[in-house]
């Protein structure tokens, strides 16, 4: 592609950008994505959501005019599958702007920080590691990916777009020890708690930027200072939703566990709490339950083999189930169904109840200690004001 083609598709994709912040993108953040084209730092396949729930494939070779729109799109393309399910994905710009954003990586007016080191977690394409070398120079970035696989791919693609930072293939958890301290840590993956190993490898006053999942809602990101003392404390806020560091095995076992749990002992009631309110799609609703009742996650039954509509609740830490049917013609009281050790319901409804009672607080008033000890302390507006009786996340 000649330069003037790509400048034109870059400023298409700023002019994208700028509508989805509201306003122009920061003139460091501009000059960096221009400086990185990201078609160099896709494979000949990518895959985008056909509309139906899945993917579609889009080759280089035989669609090379959709591929490249699709390049300098603001768009989620998927780079890797593995067993059938996305693995990799080079993120929206939009949403990777933001994160650079949110890591202070550039002064509110777009200039560049002084120079300090940045370990990116999650190298997948490269891009992301690209555009920290733009901005901080190539000395200042380690980046670290699992996968073999893409960190092989991905330091080819920084190389070939002349950028040399650390690339260290090994598990992100336990970051980069060697090139201790930073003093900006940033992930591009989802995380339900801290690694201690990132606080540690993160100097104090530095910087811990990373999206949120919980298993009720993947959605938020989260950014820490950390302090001296070893601990570390922020605020979550209300954008962004990545794929998760590793994928969960325990879901799995839940399944199975639950399905056993069904000749276990069942209570019966009813509820009119409607089933769409707390897993409808309110992601301000659903970030507050994946937080204050951990371990429970949703499905929703359409088959009408049990129910004309059957919300599916299960949990990740025990056997415990729980069913709410609609039954297609009441929409003020629904027959809900509870067995195990735990009343997932009874949680969620407490939950939800005390989400309407403390306002319908979004997303950006939920915050997050976690202590030198590695416990985890959710509040909601200050850490004065712990959620659901202080409760605790254990350590990672």
């Amino acid at each position: 592609m000649n330069a003037p083609a790509q400048v034109m598709l870059t400023r298409g994709l700023l002019a994208e950008v700028a509508e989805q912040f509201g306003y122009p993108v920061p003139e460091e953040l501009a000059t960096a994505l221009g400086q990185v084209p990201r078609h160099h730092f896709l494979p000949e396949t990518v895959w985008v959501r056909d509309g139906q729930g899945g993917y579609r494939p889009i080759n280089r070779s035989t669609d090379p005019g959709e591929w490249m729109a699709a390049a300098y799109a603001d768009q989620t393309l998927v780079t890797q599958f593995t067993d059938g399910l996305p693995t990799s994905s080079a993120s929206m710009p939009s949403m990777v702007l933001r994160m650079l954003q949110l890591t202070k990586v550039t002064a509110p007016d777009g200039s560049r920080q002084q120079p300090f080191s940045v370990m990116e977690l999650g190298t997948g394409t490269g891009f992301n590691a690209a555009l920290l070398c733009a901005l901080l120079g190539q000395g200042a970035v380690t980046t670290v990916e699992v996968d073999a696989v893409l960190a092989e791919q991905g330091e080819r693609n920084l190389k070939a777009a002349g950028y040399v930072p650390t690339v260290v293939q090994g598990d992100a958890a336990r970051g980069y020890p060697g090139s201790a301290p930073f003093a900006r840590v940033l992930a591009t993956f989802s995380v339900d708690q801290i690694p201690l190993a990132w606080i540690a490898q993160t100097a104090p006053g530095g910087r811990i930027v990373t999206p949120w999942t919980s298993a009720w809602c993947c959605y938020g990101t989260l950014a820490l200072t950390v302090s001296a003392s070893g601990a570390a404390e922020g605020r979550f806020h209300d954008f962004a939703s990545f794929m998760p560091m590793r994928p969960s095995s325990e879901q799995d076992t839940a399944n199975g566990a639950a399905a056993q749990a069904i000749a276990a002992e069942e209570a019966k009631s009813a509820t009119e709490l409607s089933p769409w309110a707390v897993a409808g799609g309110d992601l301000d609703a659903e970030f507050h339950l994946g937080l204050t009742v951990p371990g429970a996650f949703f499905s929703w039954d359409t088959t009408g083999e049990h129910a004309p509509v059957r919300l599916c609740v299960e949990d990740t830490t025990s056997t415990s189930w729980a069913t709410v049917d609609y039954d297609g013609a009441n929409s003020t009281e629904f027959t809900v169904t509870q067995a195990g050790p735990r009343q997932l319901w009874n949680e969620i409804a407490v939950a939800y109840a005390s989400w309407e009672k403390s306002g319908r607080p979004d997303v950006d008033r939920h915050g997050l200690t976690v202590r030198a000890d590695g416990r985890h302390s959710l509040w909601l507006d200050s850490p004065d004001r712990p959620l659901v009786d202080d409760r605790v996340l254990p350590p990672g």
